[in-house]
């Protein structure tokens, strides 16, 4: 079958924007992510009651990430007979059963299966956030919708690991879990209240996701994200030893220039809902390139402590638009199988994130933090060049 005989005619677009959906999906977002987070900051309180040791308790972080991979793969196919209503209210449902029993586990093993369960609704809701998006504004408003449904994300990072710190030092763990679940309820109600029925368009099957990485360009640009996802990760996962080494930091500031790391986040990913509108290419290559240029000048230079500051904001400010310009890039290239193309986006950027940050472990056993800021920041500047010169961005979605 042919690429063009693939590409399905799309259906009419909304007339009217639905806003009040857009943001239960952004407090959808918000609240997997931050369930995700909450063992980052919970581990040492979590292996001690459960009786096992902090690299098993930190498996609840790994059994989420692999069922997530898996849940984007095949949420479209399992599920495209299904109202998209139903299927979202029904991730969230499975969220707060998870955060719920997480709770009240009295096993890491009981706690490692309720974990899976949210993998599965995370890398669910994720794979279909960008495709929903597209049924509840007109498509030219449809980067804003997308920036601030995964405003979420920026939102998570900001809130998870204070929250589950304070609330675990007040009153244990478990407490953190069950807010968590509370949260649940909340986007439950107002996702009931606000999401409009959506029947599926299309009838994704697994077959279809090797039909969507025919699509000329596709495969190329998931290899471009994928690129910037390594990239970033491999950096993250050792900002903390970064900015004790380099920046001098001590505990006080490593908080506060994390906690600006997050809110410059945030605002990326507003920003970058404001400049896909513009140019979805420019968008896709700025954001690895500055993270590069960020990640190079705090590994040689000494920029003073003001300068670290200017670096790692810009650093949050580039990596927040992401996730949003991926989303819509995705979309745009594939709109008629665009929870497909979701899903492949999902399975791409987990899969990056064990591999960047396991890359980043090798490097930083072989010369420590700067080699892996350095290396990272060579990979992040290689993807932004594929990105400019080969990968296929169209601003507009193609019919």
């Amino acid at each position: 079958m042919s690429d063009a005989a693939d590409v399905k005619p799309l259906p009419p677009e909304p007339a009217a924007s639905s806003w009040a959906a857009v943001f239960s999906l952004a407090l959808g977002v918000f609240g997997l992510l931050t369930a995700e987070y909450l063992p980052t900051s919970l581990l040492t309180p979590m292996a001690a009651d459960l009786g096992v040791s902090e690299a098993l308790a930190g498996q609840a972080v790994t059994v989420t990430a692999v069922a997530a991979m898996l849940s984007g793969l095949l949420t479209a196919s399992l599920t495209r007979k299904v109202d998209r209503r139903i299927v979202l209210l029904g991730f969230t449902v499975l969220m707060i059963v998870s955060n719920l029993l997480v709770a009240v586990a009295s096993s890491l093993a009981v706690l490692l299966v309720m974990r899976i369960l949210l993998g599965i609704a995370l890398g669910g809701f994720w794979s279909l956030a960008a495709a929903v998006a597209m049924r509840l504004v007109p498509s030219t408003l449809v980067p804003r919708a997308v920036s601030i449904i995964f405003s979420g994300i920026a939102v998570a990072t900001i809130v998870a690991v204070p929250l589950g710190s304070y609330l675990g030092e007040w009153s244990g763990w478990r407490s953190a879990f069950l807010a968590a679940a509370a949260l649940g309820v909340v986007t439950l109600v107002f996702q009931s209240l606000a999401l409009p029925r959506m029947a599926p368009r299309v009838t994704a099957r697994l077959a279809t996701l090797w039909t969507v990485l025919r699509r000329p360009g596709f495969a190329l640009g998931i290899v471009g994200m994928v690129l910037v996802h390594i990239g970033h990760y491999a950096l993250f996962t050792y900002i903390r030893p970064a900015l004790e080494n380099l920046a001098k930091a001590d505990v006080d500031e490593l908080a506060l220039l994390l906690f600006v790391f997050g809110v410059a986040n945030f605002v990326g990913t507003l920003v970058a809902g404001w400049l896909l509108g513009h140019s979805l290419r420019l968008t896709l290559a700025l954001m690895p390139a500055l993270m590069g240029v960020a990640a190079l000048s705090l590994a040689l230079l000494p920029v003073g402590r003001a300068g670290y500051v200017i670096l790692v904001v810009l650093w949050g400010l580039a990596f927040g638009g992401v996730s949003v310009a991926w989303s819509n890039w995705a979309t745009r290239m594939v709109p008629d199988q665009a929870e497909s193309a979701g899903g492949l986006v999902v399975v791409g950027v987990q899969s990056a994130i064990a591999g960047g940050a396991a890359a980043g472990g090798v490097m930083f056993g072989i010369g420590g933090v700067v080699t892996v800021f350095t290396i990272s920041s060579a990979v992040l500047l290689a993807s932004a060049l594929l990105i400019a010169l080969r990968v296929k961005a169209p601003d507009t979605a193609r019919i």
